[in-house]
């Protein structure tokens, strides 16, 4: 008898060979993300990760925008906008309900590391400059660059044509730190909303900011009639984040995420709705649908992610006993202490260059001072009324007058004559101080002329001596006021300390201790200028008792 194998079987037994042969399909993006949150809500009881707590709670926490039209606005209580949409999609994939915390450039990676939000979702370009400071999930859900726009009148074609030239910016925008390298001014604003409009009243000549924030600008007739991108740079992918400590399971599920919403349109479709442009988001589309790609380790597979926009600055030789001083205090006094102006070399030149020109600032504000004084002083005692009137009316204009007032109309006379430059701010500073302080100071010493003739005393060289002697007091007064007013000149772009200052806080961190710091070196400056001017007031009451 001859016996017969069954065909089925000997199928089945081939099929079972082949598969034990072939090689073990990769696990899918959707298996990983599915066991990772069976696993996070196994341990409800005792979460140590933000992604454990938000499953358990049933909220997500979603730092967005709220002031930056397409990505991320608000009518009312709802929030509107590309990213608000990719923060439901996201709740939904996870099962729960979402939050929106409203953050801007500068709050959003605070509020990351005190655990206010659970990840942010607001327009933040990932360079390698914020990979210490916040946890970027792969892949990327969007890409911008920057642009210059300008009224289309404006001449700009390159980086030569926008040197010390002032930059309107948004705090916090990873594209301020090559404005300022590139030797541009720089005028902070917290939100990037309000750029357009200081566009169109003039206060801004130039802004900066993304090319996705002005796309929106740029579909009103009216806006696009009148300005217009001079140039783009600082391409850079847009990253959620997630604090870096206790999220490392939240950024493993947001991966995840973004691999899928890639792979599935979802992300497109989202912008779709949203308006804004598509071209990267179709490209990511057809990468994350690659074999290579659609796995649960693509988002470490480099063929497949984009690299940090690469902003590193250059440090300085000194930067790790820096680093040292900042943990002394931490560690000693529980104090946050951070000191960007000694970490990078773009940094210490802003930082060296404003003290130094805040010293010439205060330098040349007191001569100015001292020297108006005395000419306001001559010219209000005269006895011959063409000194006399025309000098009254310009110190009663200058004490009507803002300082600040003063200081622009300095500055717009200024560069009627010459081409704007820094050297050109801070004349323009000394003279606007000088005359503001020096009005004034003028005015106690004609006082005192007056006071020495009623006193019998007689007119000529002598006496004005005398009254510059007695009106000493005034004299000091105003030329520690004019000392103490000089911060005041980076509102015409003087590159001093405080401007300086705020350039290095439009690309770092550490904006209280910055600031801390300039309170101290203004403090001794003002103290080091009232025991001078004591001095010289010792030395004019010395000539009224000879006299």
């Amino acid at each position: 008898m001859r016996w017969r194998f069954p065909g089925g079987l000997l199928a089945c037994v081939l099929t079972l060979l082949a598969a034990a042969s072939a090689p073990a399909r990769a696990e899918t993006p959707d298996a990983a993300l599915a066991a990772l949150v069976e696993e996070a809500k196994a341990n409800c009881e005792h979460p140590s990760d933000r992604l454990e707590r938000i499953l358990c709670n049933g909220r997500l926490r979603s730092g967005v925008r709220e002031y930056y039209p397409l990505f991320g606005t608000r009518e009312g209580t709802t929030h509107l906008g590309y990213e608000p949409d990719v923060s439901r999609a996201i709740a939904s994939k996870l099962g729960v309900e979402v939050d929106f915390v409203r953050v801007n450039a500068a709050s959003r990676i605070p509020l990351l590391a005190q655990d206010r939000i659970d990840f942010a979702i607001a327009t933040m370009g990932h360079n390698t400059q914020r990979d210490g400071q916040v946890r970027f999930i792969r892949p990327h859900y969007y890409q911008s660059e920057t642009v210059l726009v300008a009224p289309k009148a404006l001449r700009v074609r390159d980086w030569k044509d926008v040197a010390a030239s002032t930059i309107c910016v948004s705090v916090g925008n990873g594209s301020n730190a090559e404005l300022v390298s590139r030797n541009t001014r720089l005028m902070l604003f917290d939100e990037a909303g309000v750029l357009p409009d200081r566009l169109r009243d003039e206060t801004c000549t130039l802004a900066a900011q993304d090319d996705s924030f002005f796309a929106f600008y740029f579909t009103d007739p009216a806006f696009a009639a009148q300005f217009e991108p001079k140039m783009g740079f600082a391409q850079v992918p847009w990253g959620m984040g997630v604090a870096r400590t206790g999220s490392d399971k939240l950024a493993r599920a947001l991966d995840l995420v973004s691999q899928i919403f890639h792979r599935d349109g979802v992300f497109l479709d989202i912008a779709r709705k949203n308006r804004i442009g598509t071209a990267f988001l179709e490209k990511q589309r057809e990468v994350w649908q690659r074999p290579e790609c659609n796995t649960a380790t693509g988002s470490t597979n480099k063929d497949c992610i984009l690299p940090a926009l690469d902003t590193a600055l250059q440090p300085t030789p000194f930067v790790g006993r820096v680093n040292e001083l900042e943990d002394w205090f931490e560690k000693i006094f529980g104090l946050d202490v951070t000191l960007p102006m000694f970490k990078t070399m773009p940094a210490l030149s802003l930082f060296v260059n404003g003290v130094v020109n805040s010293l010439i600032l205060i330098a040349g504000a007191l001569t100015a001072t001292l020297g108006f004084a005395i000419a306001f002083g001559f010219a209000l005692g005269s006895e011959s009324r063409l000194l006399r009137w025309p000098a009254r009316l310009v110190t009663v204009t200058l004490q009507s007058s803002p300082i600040v007032l003063t200081l622009v109309i300095a500055a717009a006379f200024a560069n009627a004559i010459v081409p704007y430059s820094s050297a050109v701010a801070l004349v323009a500073a000394i003279l606007a101080l000088g005359l503001s302080n020096g009005s004034n100071a003028g005015q106690a010493v004609s006082e005192a002329v007056v006071s020495l003739h009623h006193e019998g005393r007689h007119s000529g060289m002598g006496l004005f001596v005398q009254a510059l002697a007695r009106s000493a007091t005034s004299i000091v007064s105003f030329l520690v006021n004019a000392a103490k007013g000089t911060p005041i000149a980076s509102f015409i772009g003087a590159p001093e300390l405080l401007s300086a200052l705020t350039d290095i806080t439009s690309f770092s961190s550490g904006r209280v201790t910055t600031y801390c710091l300039l309170l101290v070196f203004y403090t001794v400056v003002v103290m080091v200028v009232v025991w001078l001017c004591n001095k010289l007031r010792a030395w004019l009451e010395r000539g009224e008792v000879r006299a």
